[in-house]
């Protein structure tokens, strides 16, 4: 049987010689960072996921990862899922386990809308939410902003306390529109916990910048 360590390298095969590593969101250090988050959470939940559903799952959930501005973006989660059925199937990946890999990358998506029903969906949903939270999420927020010309922040009032707060023009407006709420989406008590730790990094940077400008 192949051990995790086995599947962990013949996957990162895959992405070196397939994957286009040009979005530096959805590179392969991003699916690196779910799959050692997905195992944190796993193993402070009590280890109620299979762990090897969480390696291809984590590797796997962004196969196909269409645009943030593409009006089709809500059904990327599902067609990385029959991606991922796809690549798994060729690797020889077990059978019985392909629908669990399937329903945890069709649930990550937060566009999608699809309840997490499974311990491995719940787990991964959780870990890929926390790459926007905290530092990295600063780094992936302003990262993401800058590929879609998205102004940092409003030069006037960069909290939106007397315009309506708008994510598609400012970076920083997704603080306020989205990540702050991650927290209260988080499926695991793990996650959670973490969320909350990493929301407060942002807390902490708004404050910075704020006494910057």
């Amino acid at each position: 049987m192949d051990t995790l360590q086995a599947w962990k390298e013949r996957l990162e095969t895959w992405f070196g010689a397939n994957h286009d590593s040009s979005d530096g969101a959805h590179d392969l250090s991003h699916f690196r960072r779910v799959w050692r988050t997905a195992q944190e959470l796993n193993e402070a939940e009590g280890r109620p996921a299979d762990a090897l559903v969480l390696l291809a799952a984590a590797y796997l959930h962004d196969v196909v990862a269409l645009p943030k501005s593409h009006p089709e973006r809500h059904t990327s989660s599902r067609l990385a899922a029959a991606e991922a059925e796809r690549i798994l199937r060729g690797m020889g990946f077990p059978e019985e386990k392909l629908a669990l890999v399937q329903h945890a990358i069709e649930a990550h998506s937060f566009s999608a809308r699809i309840a997490a029903t499974t311990p491995e969906a719940k787990i991964i949903q959780d870990a890929d939410r926390m790459e926007a939270l905290g530092a990295i999420g600063i780094a992936r927020v302003f990262y993401t902003s800058g590929r879609m010309q998205r102004a940092m922040f409003h030069p006037e009032d960069p909290l939106g306390k007397a315009r309506q707060l708008d994510d598609v023009a400012y970076g920083l407006d997704h603080f306020f529109v989205k990540l702050y709420s991650l927290v209260d989406s988080m499926q695991t008590a793990a996650g959670r916990s973490m969320a909350l730790r990493r929301r407060q990094v942002l807390e902490r940077y708004v404050e910075d910048l704020l006494g910057e400008l």
